[in-house]
């Protein structure tokens, strides 16, 4: 696993951006794997700029996210499909059409989680995959278990991943308490992977993950077994 260390959020954003920009120009129609929450916003940002100056283009772009809640719809404002659009989708050259979230409204989780996985391998799988880390060393919503899932699946959320997602709803009992999620196998098909770590509360986890010693208890410690890993980190989460 390369390690880059930051000297802040703003650092790690735009050395985020730059890894992504530089797939984009190698591969203009690659497949980006991507994530939510407030770690990949400003790496997401940073690359609205870089379309917006005619740097890269999105228009051959296709994209999987890691995640959404279950069940949410798409147009509710804490939903993963709204974040995306907000955050990057709207402010790029990117057809919508090849943007891809798991469908929150589905009516079985079970038959959208297989037909996730198949539109993954459809695509000829993922070039770049982006993905934040939890304090407890979750990736994704691959919580910490003695045995964890390989494909897509549906996910009770712990209580501790609820209380931390509760910032973004009016109280921890509007966040929903299922969620559809990529599973270890599903990422770990992708060719590269960065993740990214910001703040002095996920250095456990960070730590736990260098270790090189590989533990279901810290999801995120399987990276160690994937040929092409980059952690993008600030200085105090490492």
């Amino acid at each position: 696993m390369k390690t880059i260390v930051c000297k802040n959020y703003e650092e790690m954003s735009i050395k985020g951006a730059e890894i992504f920009a530089e797939q984009i120009k190698k591969k203009p129609d690659s497949v980006l794997g991507l994530a939510t929450g407030s770690t990949p916003e400003g790496m997401y940002a940073k690359l609205a700029e870089k379309c917006a100056a005619g740097d890269i283009s999105f228009k051959n772009i296709k994209t999987v996210n890691l995640d959404e809640y279950y069940p949410i719809a798409p147009e509710n404002g804490q939903s993963y499909r709204y974040f995306m659009n907000k955050n990057l989708f709207d402010k790029v050259d990117i057809d919508k059409n090849n943007t891809n979230v798991p469908d929150g409204t589905a009516p079985d989780p079970d038959v959208e989680s297989k037909r996730y996985d198949a539109l993954i391998e459809s695509l000829g799988g993922i070039d770049l995959q982006v993905l934040g880390i939890g304090r407890n060393g979750h990736i994704g919503f691959n919580e910490p278990d003695s045995k964890l899932i390989s494909g897509t699946h549906v996910v009770e959320l712990t209580p501790n991943t609820i209380a931390a997602n509760s910032r973004f709803f009016a109280s921890a009992g509007d966040v929903p308490k299922k969620a559809l999620t990529m599973g270890i196998g599903s990422i770990f098909k992708s060719r590269k992977i960065i993740i990214m770590a910001n703040g002095a509360e996920k250095k456990d986890a960070v730590g736990r993950m260098l270790e090189n010693a590989i533990d279901t208890s810290c999801p995120a410690t399987l990276l160690n077994l994937h040929e092409d890993v980059t952690l993008i980190c600030t200085e105090d989460a490492i």
